[in-house]
């Protein structure tokens, strides 16, 4: 595919709202692809090989992990943001971004880190990704953080659409997010790309490890048709190979009804620039009424089927069971290693030390929760 030139809705680097902290501008690459570079190189970005996307590190390597999971994100956003002519290098940096919140176990951990941290406004995973790079990322010498622009801040905050709350109080004032408006469509683009991600690679290591299988598939909105169209044309092809081609499909026939139906919204607004993106009122990065409701049928077989599904839900409640320990004996008992200890000792009240072993623990990848629970407790939890 040739190179779409950039729409005037498409977000301009050299218009960047700028950063926190004043830089030298780079003389090789725009102020995008500098926010890109830095996610890649982060310490957070690497811990993402080693957290859960569905299934357990240590159930297998060749399922998803949340490193994984994001390139496949990351990827998908790159071309949705070429096919409608918007900035692919702040698409790309906010889905490589998009999950550096996450706590190790995945969203069994974010529940229950959640639970832990409602007395001191809880956690949420969106949150804990713009501290992480504003904050808690600590590698240069002038400032904390990885000093992001705007733009990419807003991305990482706001993709699902606009936030209720308050500001976040590590911002600036001169530093608004706008946080009641949708945000840029590369960040659109890089929200339908996470749902477009995990739709497909769910299913193909679902059924990699034997939690579903294609047949069951036959009646699922949206993928039920393309597995009879494969299983038809290659009845004896192994199953694993079906299921690529299954997710092959599904994956290019959801990229190309967003493709369709975002070009569609945006030529009936037609929309001039980033701004009137932020004033629409929706988002114009979407999949077509129809298919979003075979997208919804497809989530809730999932949900069922594979989320919910024993082989699954025993590690997950396993794994909150874990993460409520931790914070509960570092609260408690304030064994936290190093200068995680130092920043707890030196907290102002109970809501800044739960904030700090809060973000300690996101931080943490999989093996590194379960070393610290054997560590603490001597034991190793059973993830059945």
């Amino acid at each position: 595919m040739s190179k779409i030139e950039t729409a005037p809705y498409a977000s301009d680097p050299a218009r960047s709202r700028g950063r926190l902290f004043g830089t030298s501008p780079s003389r090789t690459r725009s102020e995008f692809q500098r926010d890109r570079d830095r996610i890649i190189h982060s310490t957070a970005f690497r811990r993402l090989q080693y957290k859960t996307q569905v299934f357990l590190h240590h159930e297998g390597q060749h399922y998803r992990t949340r490193l994984t999971h994001t390139l496949e994100v990351s990827q998908i956003a790159r071309s949705l943001g070429r096919a409608l002519g918007l900035n692919e290098d702040l698409a790309e940096a906010i889905a490589l971004a998009h999950d550096l919140g996450h706590t190790p176990f995945g969203h069994a951990g974010e529940r229950a880190l959640n639970k832990a941290m409602l007395k001191w406004g809880g956690f949420e995973h969106n949150l804990q990704a713009l501290r992480t790079v504003c904050v808690l990322e600590s590698r240069y010498a002038e400032h904390d953080g990885m000093n992001l622009t705007w733009e990419t801040l807003e991305g990482i905050f706001k993709h699902n659409g606009p936030v209720s709350g308050e500001k976040p109080e590590f911002l600036p004032d001169r530093f608004d997010l706008e946080m009641s408006t949708h945000a840029s469509l590369e960040a659109q683009v890089a929200a339908i790309a996470d749902d477009i991600a995990y739709n497909a690679h769910d299913i193909d290591d679902a059924v990699r490890a034997g939690v579903i299988s294609l047949y069951q598939l036959k009646n699922v909105p949206l993928v039920g048709e393309i597995v009879t169209e494969v299983q038809a044309l290659w009845p004896d092809l192994e199953k694993s190979r079906q299921a690529h081609e299954v997710q092959r499909r599904l994956i290019t026939g959801m990229i190309e009804d967003v493709i369709g139906a975002s070009k569609g919204a945006l030529s009936a607004l037609a929309p001039r620039s980033p701004h009137e993106v932020r004033l629409a009122g929706q988002a114009l990065v979407v999949f077509s009424e129809g298919f979003y409701e075979k997208e919804r049928g497809l989530k809730e077989f999932l949900f069922a089927h594979v989320y919910r599904a024993p082989e699954v839900m025993r590690p997950v409640s396993a794994s909150e069971k874990l993460i409520a320990a931790l914070f509960s004996r570092y609260f408690v008992q304030g064994d936290l290693p190093g200068e995680w200890r130092k920043r707890a000792d030196h907290a102002a009240g109970d809501h800044a030390r739960a904030r700090v072993i809060a973000d300690f623990i996101a931080g943490m990848t999989d093996p590194y929760a379960l070393d610290e629970y054997e560590r603490l407790f001597d034991a190793r939890p059973d993830f059945g």
